[in-house]
């Protein structure tokens, strides 16, 4: 999935030899998408090819065994095996949609699997990958799961009253205190997706006697990078007030020496910054997207909140967008402010689960 090569030919070329990107060009190409899509994508396509492997469509000598740089090499020429004994994988494809649904996986990572596979298919240049039937399998399936009593899983609603509860159990004599406090609440201002929240430098801050402009400087609805703005006013609580709680935290982080770079960063067993000796990370000792959500639900638990297991990184983005349609706002200007596209089904799905409580279509009609 990391190595394409494009081949000119027809009116204008001198010859019909291989023309290889350069490796700047290449590198773009790459990192077109979130290295955590990525990541997913690298790991539903060895699951893919180990499937292939156990129904004898691949040799074993190639059916994918590692987690690693290494590994990439090994999926790409074991895609590359099954085109060439069966030319078109639609087929395939489909079967495999079929069997995912048979160990009854959440449609939504379903979707993604044939995602990662359409994906390599056109990687190795076979082109787009038809996927008709695969996705007629997926939606069969689909409403076989609504008939049989699934629920579609949403992140629960990480509230106000509970956001006070939760930063009421971190110390703000500590650095991690301090960090976790401007996580939860400046997260929560923002209605920001946990990888936006990762990806904040102390440059995106620009506080004024109004409160604090952020830059968004990327997103996931954000293609071209193109960024937004968010204003964020003061709050009435100090301790979830988002502009005290982020000016304590840049003060901590001004008596550590930074004063540029990564917001949000690592902190040891000893209670100072640093970069984390094992796992994923930047060498600058930024905190990672699924940090985020640890630390969101690490908290709840301290806080003893009933279900505080289902809450996500995603709780605090929902959370702004339930309390803001609660407090009377519109869709439109919800949506600009979180960063959803006009329109969003899914914002759309969150207001109405306000909605039909607060604006319920039988209330006054005098039953």
């Amino acid at each position: 999935m990391n190595e394409i090569e494009v081949r000119v030919s027809g009116p204008g070329t001198l010859d019909n030899t291989p023309f290889v990107l350069s490796a700047s060009a290449l590198d773009r190409l790459r990192r077109a998408k979130a290295d955590s899509t990525l990541r997913a994508y690298r790991s539903d396509l060895r699951r893919f090819l180990v499937w292939a492997g156990a129904q004898k469509m691949i040799t074993t000598d190639l059916i994918p065994i590692d987690q690693g740089p290494i590994n990439d090499a090994l999926n790409a020429a074991a895609f590359a095996a099954l085109l060439e004994r069966y030319g078109q994988l639609h087929a395939i494809a489909t079967e495999y949609i079929n069997h995912l649904a048979e160990e009854a996986k959440a449609p939504s990572t379903i979707d993604r699997a044939l995602a990662a596979i359409a994906v390599a298919h056109r990687s190795v240049g076979a082109g787009r990958l038809a996927t008709d039937g695969a996705r007629a399998v997926l939606r069969t399936y689909r409403r076989d799961s609504a008939d049989g009593g699934r629920k579609v899983r949403k992140a629960r609603p990480l509230l106000v009253s509970n956001l006070r509860l939760m930063v009421d159990t971190l110390d703000p004599d500590k650095l991690a205190g301090l960090r976790d406090r401007s996580i939860l609440v400046l997260g929560f201002a923002l209605g920001a997706r946990r990888s936006e929240i990762a990806a904040l430098d102390i440059e995106d801050l620009d506080f004024n006697e109004h409160g604090l402009e952020v830059t968004i400087r990327r997103s996931k609805t954000d293609k071209d990078a193109t960024g937004r703005k968010v204003h964020v006013p003061y709050g009435t609580n100090e301790q979830t007030c988002p502009v005290r709680t982020t000016r304590a935290w840049l003060a901590a982080l001004a008596e550590c020496g930074v004063a540029s770079g990564a917001l949000y960063r690592r902190i040891d067993k000893h209670g100072q910054l640093g970069r984390a000796p094992h796992g994923r990370g930047s060498a600058d000792g930024r905190i990672s997207g699924q940090a985020v959500a640890i630390i969101v639900q690490r908290t709840a638990l301290a806080a003893g909140i009933d279900a505080a297991s289902v809450f996500s990184g995603h709780s605090l983005r929902r959370g702004f967008a339930t309390e803001a349609r609660r407090a009377g706002h519109d869709q439109i200007r919800i949506g600009r402010h979180g960063g959803w596209k006009d329109g969003s089904p899914t914002l759309a799905g969150y207001m109405e689960d306000v909605d039909r409580v607060t604006s319920n279509a039988l209330t006054g009609v005098g039953l």
